[in-house]
């Protein structure tokens, strides 16, 4: 293994991604002409989400021309990352020394790669995870290295506390964080577009990029195996608030011409028909109902369009969706969910009241609690927790979800310390996954009634939680998640701001007992386009496809599937921040004349 240098970038490594980047400009030199009279842009970039905004901006300070398509409207801006939690993964940075949190480029890349799991070809260029492989460790090298310097150089900034998410809950080679590593954008996820989206806006007053709204493509163009650019349809004019469903009335055609075209659409997890479409056998049977964690327009159309523009499409049957889900009281898209991101202490239980064991406990192992949940036969799972719990543990995810944060509210961030966030209250009263009573009798009435089954038998429920309750007289045990709760009350971050002080589920001081039915939530996809480590899309002979480009989720976050099997958490923004960086500078360097 290289040893990362001052700057957390290999020497090695730095050469590949250069070499990558020069190679595109070689290969430009010999096949892509430069704008002129037959072109409309040097680039056109699809999808204004966060990678696309990034590539844009990246092209923008280049002195490339750039067209910046979207079939959603203007207030749209941003993608999915504007309504996210602005959650970022850096390894070593300031808020971990300050938590005193030891962490180091090397513990995370053990981390990594007992989380992804990479198993398809690693060694062959051909091999599905072979440049997934390459993806991941030149993104560990930028998350320890520049990724939180570039950032801040733009004004983004963090919460001091850092979240520590997929606990793992195995042996340290296996999956998940060693250590804390997930950072809160101050602002969340508006803030972490808003550099990138102001960066584009100023190349559009100075004529270097023009928006292309409501223009969905149908069809990126080829010649002689070359792109040369994209056709579509133009739908009509749409004032919806952001998020919301768009017409798909067709009011015109277009054909825009450019020799690159960088694809940076989004992932499939609005699609169901999609995700059940590429579910893999080893999660068992999908569930009949999820809720969808993304906006409609997350349908995953461009996959398909740019395979038969002679992209290849690896690893589709790796996806990232939570067993958290609930369903929004006040929605903005369909079938809309929001996800609880649970602190340690609420016990776990599937539909018929049968108790989780490791690693299936709140914030451990996502993927393989959705595989017990696959196996029991339902589709929804029970969190059984008392009212100190939540008001100490819940977090939603979502950026208006967290007003405190995402408005940057000092005095209302310091509320949560003696009041239960009000979002947390709106869901426990308004929402129809929460059943609240003063006694388990009732409890288990609710949830029954919930449901519509007799599924929970009281005694059966009441005989787990006293056998845990029992485990909480010492301070040592044998109960797993007690261990857990104990383990994250030794870290100050936690200590602080996600872990309640550990006490009886039927203590009735900490009541009132809750009881939150879970639903699986649809997020994110995983596999997609493989590119190189210049964002160049391959073909299957992995060979690039001149002039075609990708970046964020249609592409897995670089490489086709960095993350491999699983997430590390914190880690899909940055994918798409790192891989429109790279694409971006990659076709810059592609058109330069």
């Amino acid at each position: 293994m290289d040893t990362p240098e001052a700057d957390g970038i290999t020497r090695r490594h730095a050469l590949t991604v250069a070499g990558g980047v020069l190679a595109g400009a070689t290969l430009a030199a010999q096949a892509f002409p430069a704008y002129g009279a037959t072109q409309d842009a040097d680039a056109i970039v699809v999808g204004h989400g966060l990678a696309g905004l990034v590539a844009t901006a990246e092209l923008a300070a280049a002195g490339r021309k750039v067209l910046l398509l979207d079939q959603e409207p203007e207030a749209s801006i941003g993608g999915q990352a504007f309504w996210s939690f602005g959650g970022l993964f850096f390894v070593n940075s300031d808020e971990q020394r300050l938590m005193g949190v030891k962490d180091t480029y090397d513990l995370a890349w053990q981390d990594w790669q007992g989380t992804a799991g990479f198993d398809r070809g690693v060694d062959d260029p051909k091999g599905q995870d072979y440049w997934a492989y390459q993806w991941a460790k030149a993104y560990v090298e930028f998350a320890s290295g520049e990724k939180r310097s570039w950032l801040s150089g733009l004004g983004v900034q963090w919460f001091p506390i850092v979240g520590w998410a997929e606990r793992g809950g195995g042996l340290a080679t296996g999956h998940g964080n060693s250590v804390p590593r997930f950072h809160v954008t101050w602002g969340t996820g508006p803030a972490v577009v808003e550099p990138f989206e102001k960066k584009v806006r100023a190349a559009v007053a100075d004529n270097k990029v023009t928006f292309k709204f409501r223009h969905r493509v149908d069809e990126i163009v080829t010649t002689g195996g070359v792109v040369t650019g994209v056709r579509g349809a133009v739908l009509e004019p749409s004032s919806v608030a952001r998020g919301k469903p768009s017409s798909r009335t067709v009011v015109g055609d277009f054909e825009l011409r450019a020799p690159v075209v960088v694809v940076t659409s989004g992932g499939i997890g609005a699609n169901h028909d999609l995700v059940r479409q590429n579910w893999p056998a080893r999660m068992g049977t999908p569930p009949k109902f999820m809720v969808t964690g993304v906006p409609a327009h997350v349908d995953g159309r461009m996959l398909g369009i740019t395979e038969k523009a002679g992209g290849r499409i690896v690893n589709p049957d790796r996806m990232w969706h939570y067993t958290e889900g609930l369903r929004n009281y006040d929605p903005i898209w369909p079938g809309h969910g929001i996800r609880i991101l649970p602190g340690p202490s609420s016990m776990w239980f599937d539909a018929t009241g049968k108790r989780f064991n490791t690693p299936d406990i709140p914030g451990y192992d996502t993927l393989h609690t959705l595989k017990t949940i696959t196996d029991s036969g339902y589709d929804y799972s029970w969190f059984v927790t008392t009212q100190k719990i939540i008001a100490k543990e819940f977090a939603l995810s979502g950026s208006e979800q967290n007003p405190d944060l995402t408005n940057k509210n000092v005095w209302q961030l310091l509320s949560r310390i003696w009041q239960t966030p009000e979002p947390i209250e709106k869901f426990k009263n308004k929402g129809e996954d929460f059943v609240v009573a003063s006694t388990l009798t009732d409890l288990v009435a609710g949830m029954n009634k919930l449901t519509g089954t007799s599924l929970i038998d009281l005694a059966d429920l009441k005989r787990q939680i006293e056998a845990r309750d029992r485990e909480i007289d010492n301070a040592y045990t044998k109960d797993v998640q007690v261990m857990g709760i104990r383990n994250a009350l030794n870290y100050t971050g936690d200590s602080l701001s996600r872990t309640a002080a550990i006490h009886r589920i039927l203590d009735s001081s900490a009541g009132p007992l809750i009881a939150v039915r879970l639903n699986v939530l649809t997020r994110k996809t995983l596999g997609g386009l493989q590119t190189d480590l210049s964002g160049r899309v391959l073909n299957a002979a992995g060979n690039p496809v001149p002039g075609l480009y990708a970046a964020g989720e249609v592409a897995g976050f670089g490489g086709g599937g960095v993350h491999g099997y699983r997430s590390l958490e914190g880690t899909f923004l940055g994918g798409c921040l790192f891989s429109g960086r790279q694409a971006g500078r990659a076709a810059a360097a592609a058109t330069a004349t």
